[in-house]
């Protein structure tokens, strides 16, 4: 059984199920621009909290624990 040294992707609507700091990777439709808001660009949540959307752009992003 092969086993991952990737960090967990997290996608917007999806529950953390770790409580820290995530900080963004991308967007979710693969886009680039526009680039999240420096306040944008890490996030903290507890467990049970959901990811949210880039909100200056309302775009939905993928989001990796530090």
């Amino acid at each position: 059984m092969a086993t991952s040294t990737q960090p967990r992707l997290y996608k917007t609507g999806e529950k953390a199920d770790i409580t820290g700091y995530y900080d963004f990777v991308s967007y979710v439709d693969g886009s680039t621009t526009p680039a999240p808001t420096a306040n944008e660009r890490t996030i903290y949540l507890t467990r049970g909290e959901t990811f949210p959307p880039i909100n200056s752009c309302d775009k939905g992003a993928y989001w990796r624990l530090r």
